[in-house]
């Protein structure tokens, strides 16, 4: 049994603690917290907490929330750790991390730098075989990664495209904007396109980021140029053997991120969440050898299962067939709506 630990519990450290808890060979062993809030109180129920230092222990024992201890104490007990603390912070963590021999995961948030590889399960898992330090990338990186390393097999990938349809925040966040303008990226290429050529050797990566005031998803228009030539027809069921892509369709009614966040929290996940890349099926184009697409992003989940499949490889368990289909089933990932 593998045993982790969780350092941040917000957006995304919540959402990879209920996902470890879900596999059958990791445990969650605590959470850390800054600060004894709602949300603290709402983990108490299921994890154990931490306190990020020893002189907050007192404050969450004081607010009623038991307090295990600091995270100090979480990283003796732990193979490896989790990182979900806000940008900035992984920096600053790792080494406490290398202090107590821990392995560690990170976030897209921080520097490309900061491990000893980028992560995404379809494109590079074994990159990331037996590493202490690994970073997994962005969510918009994540979908990026996921729809060109599927055609990338099929077809080769000569040059990437894209232009990054942002939401501007979380929906539980309300200190960031824009509140009511567009407000595009200044550089070329955004930094999505180096953060993608970190897990797929694509030759030319050109992105170019738009930040929208919503909180729903992003969206990517997507034009990849293949190294061969490639017809509609060969477009068919390009996406079916990868559960983490979806595949969407305006002729259904999902015109908008708005239907496509609606039917996932019809699929019953807790919060809604939708861990796959949505692709809409209108939208896919095939020209001699550039194809198009455009593909929905929830920036809160999809990251989700690629944390639990970097566990796996960091720790030299499984595969990378075997990992995405163990976390997959254990999250209900079936790869249709």
């Amino acid at each position: 049994m593998i045993k982790v630990g969780i350092n941040g519990y917000g957006t995304i450290g919540r959402r990879v603690a209920d996902a470890v808890r879900q596999q059958k060979d990791m445990s969650v062993v605590g959470v850390v917290k800054t600060k004894p809030d709602y949300i603290a109180t709402n983990a108490s129920r299921t994890f154990k907490i931490f306190a990020d230092t020893s002189e907050n222990v007192r404050k969450f024992n004081e607010a009623g929330i038991e307090c295990e201890g600091d995270v100090q104490s979480l990283l003796e007990n732990v193979d490896i750790m989790v990182d979900a603390t806000p940008e900035g912070m992984g920096e600053k963590n790792i080494e406490m991390y290398r202090k107590f021999r821990v392995k560690a995961i990170f976030q897209g948030g921080e520097k490309s730098s900061i491990g000893q590889a980028s992560f995404n399960a379809y494109s590079n898992f074994t990159e990331s075989w037996g590493k202490d330090y690994v970073r997994v990338v962005s969510c918009n990186t994540t979908g990026l990664a996921r729809t060109v390393s599927a055609i990338e097999r099929a077809f080769g990938v000569m040059r990437v495209e894209a232009t990054l349809i942002r939401r501007a925040t979380d929906p539980n966040d309300s200190k960031k904007g824009p509140i009511n303008a567009v407000e595009p990226s200044l550089k070329f290429p955004s930094h999505h396109g180096p953060d993608l050529k970190t897990v797929l050797r694509i030759p030319e990566v050109d992105t170019v980021a738009i930040k929208v005031p919503t909180t729903l998803m992003h969206v990517h228009t997507v034009n990849v140029r293949t190294e061969k030539d490639v017809s509609q027809d060969d477009l068919n069921g390009i996406f079916r053997p990868y559960r983490r892509i979806i595949e969407v369709s305006g002729k259904s009614g999902i015109v908008s991120t708005a239907q496509v966040m609606d039917l996932a929290r019809e699929m019953g996940r807790k919060r809604g969440d939708l861990f796959e890349i949505a692709v809409w099926k209108e939208s896919m184009y095939a020209s001699g050898n550039n194809i198009r697409y455009i593909q929905a992003v929830n920036q809160e989940s999809d990251v989700v299962p690629e944390n639990v499949d970097a566990i796996r490889a960091m720790m030299q368990v499984s595969d990378m067939e075997k990992s995405t289909e163990e976390t997959d089933r254990a999250m209900n990932i079936e790869g249709r709506m």
